[in-house]
């Protein structure tokens, strides 16, 4: 077996392995008709926890996206003017702590709409 096939062999497993994981009303029928009758989609309390997880994700990620352009910019300003390197390394670090400030405020927020649930 080449690379190829043993990556064909691989992605069709792991096919087969999310199709069972899906649905496991296919693969447990005779509990899924008990199931089905008290089961709902989304209870509030599961749209909460959801709701507080993917909000505190994308603060996070947001504030290391925008951190990471602040650094970024700085050194390659830093690069081209060294003389002003003091006062560009001042600036961004309040910037980045003004980011990191309103991060963590999100991720409370995130937190709390988590536990109030």
């Amino acid at each position: 077996m080449d690379r190829k096939q043993i990556v064909r062999l691989a992605l069709g497993f792991s096919a087969v392995a999310v199709a069972i994981m899906a649905l496991p009303s296919v693969a447990f029928a005779q509990e899924a008709g008990r199931a089905a009758e008290h089961a709902t989609f989304l209870t509030s309390q599961g749209a909460a926890w959801l709701g507080g997880a993917i909000g505190a994700g994308l603060a996070i990620m947001g504030g290391a996206s925008g951190i990471g352009r602040i650094g970024g910019s700085a050194v390659e300003s830093m690069a081209r003017q060294p003389a002003a390197a003091g006062q560009i390394s001042t600036a961004m670090i309040i910037t980045a702590a003004m980011i990191e400030g309103a991060t963590l405020f999100a991720v409370v927020v995130g937190m709390m709409a988590v536990l109030k649930a």
